[in-house]
């Protein structure tokens, strides 16, 4: 697994983890960055992504709401939330990812973490995400 996918991992499980618990994801990365419940460090590029996506939550639980063919944001599976979250971060916020790329790792750590139709529920949105992004940066 390459540093970025870890990195990704990371973000998702301290998004996903600020959700269950109902608190800041920042709060939460800062806590695991001064005080972490592993050995290894918060890599950076997870730092980015909790903070990437909490800056822009807003907009991005808003795109994948419009998106997402009549599935509210409730009602998606909390990993495929903090995955979908981080890929449109990545797709959108994130010119350093190629689109693909974003797409890609977020369907590889959803056939991992998450049902078996979330690879396809989160390729098939990141997708449209991707078709609509000259639209969606105006």
């Amino acid at each position: 697994m390459g540093a970025r996918t870890k990195a990704r991992k990371r973000a998702a499980d301290i998004l996903f983890e600020s959700e269950q618990r109902g608190i800041d994801a920042v709060g939460l990365l800062r806590d695991r960055v001064e005080r972490p419940l592993t050995e290894s460090p918060v890599p950076q590029y997870a730092a980015d992504l909790v903070e990437g996506v909490a800056a822009h939550r807003e907009r991005i639980d808003e795109l994948l709401e419009t998106y997402s063919n009549g599935w509210t944001i409730e009602r998606m599976p909390a990993v495929d939330r903090a995955l979908l979250r981080i890929g449109v971060w990545e797709i959108l916020f994130n010119a350093e990812v190629p689109d693909a790329v974003a797409v890609d790792e977020a369907v590889d750590l959803a056939a991992q973490l998450s049902t078996d139709d979330s690879p396809s529920f989160v390729n098939g949105l990141l997708g449209r995400i991707v078709d609509l992004k000259p639209t969606l940066l105006m």
